[in-house]
């Protein structure tokens, strides 16, 4: 009985280590920050690019750091893509897949060799202007749910819903947004609710449709 309770006890814990490597991907590194930050504030930080599902700070000893982990790795990409190098409270963060995360080490490097290519670093608040605006939202859509919908055509940098069942959604490339304008408009949209049919313009059928509404 007693062995047969330790190898119980040892398969919960192999899963649980399974478990918890399988998720690996979706937690990243966050150095550089203000000496006064809270795990709140970390958690506002990183929350408009998925669910965050952890906050670990660092902050007893030395300069303070955080490792974020999110419910899902696409999240964890995007936010290691725009947050590199963005300043919070006066401090340039440092925003990348931790050691031995199972992410290839050159993801980090990568990231920031494009960013200098642009002539400055990646940030979840520049707007590149490839927007799109989305109708027929239910009530029950939330941005995230927005975001993985339009996902399909590409890079989302941005999105937005609003209680009207408006959304708006920013992608990163051109060819991104007119994908999504040539094959998402009327597209079934799923929230934890319902499934809808949704309607998408581009920022010139958007204007329109607003003058035309008020004339």
């Amino acid at each position: 009985l007693k062995l047969g309770c330790c190898i119980s006890i040892i398969v919960v814990v192999i899963l649980k280590m399974s478990s918890y490597h399988g998720r690996s991907d979706a937690r990243i590194y966050v150095g550089n920050l203000p000496p006064d930050i809270r795990s709140r504030d970390i958690e506002s930080c990183f929350e408009r690019f998925g669910k965050v599902v952890a906050v670990d700070l660092k902050n007893r000893k030395g300069p303070p750091f955080a490792f974020v982990e999110f419910e899902d790795a696409r999240d964890a990409e995007d936010a290691v893509r725009y947050k590199d190098g963005y300043e919070l409270d006066g401090y340039k963060l440092r925003v990348e897949f931790p050691r031995g995360s199972g992410v290839h080490p050159s993801y980090n490097q990568r990231n920031r060799m494009l960013a200098g290519r642009n002539g400055c670093r990646t940030n979840a608040s520049r707007h590149t202007g490839f927007r799109c605006y989305i109708s027929g939202l239910p009530a029950s859509g939330s941005w995230q749910d927005l975001k993985d919908h339009m996902r399909e055509a590409g890079d989302v940098c941005f999105s937005d819903v609003y209680k009207n069942g408006n959304g708006v959604v920013e992608y990163m490339r051109a060819e991104d947004l007119e994908y999504a304008l040539a094959n998402l408009n009327e597209s079934r949209f799923r929230s934890h609710e319902y499934t809808v049919n949704v309607n998408i313009k581009d920022e010139m059928q958007e204007l329109v449709y607003f003058i035309n509404k008020i004339y």
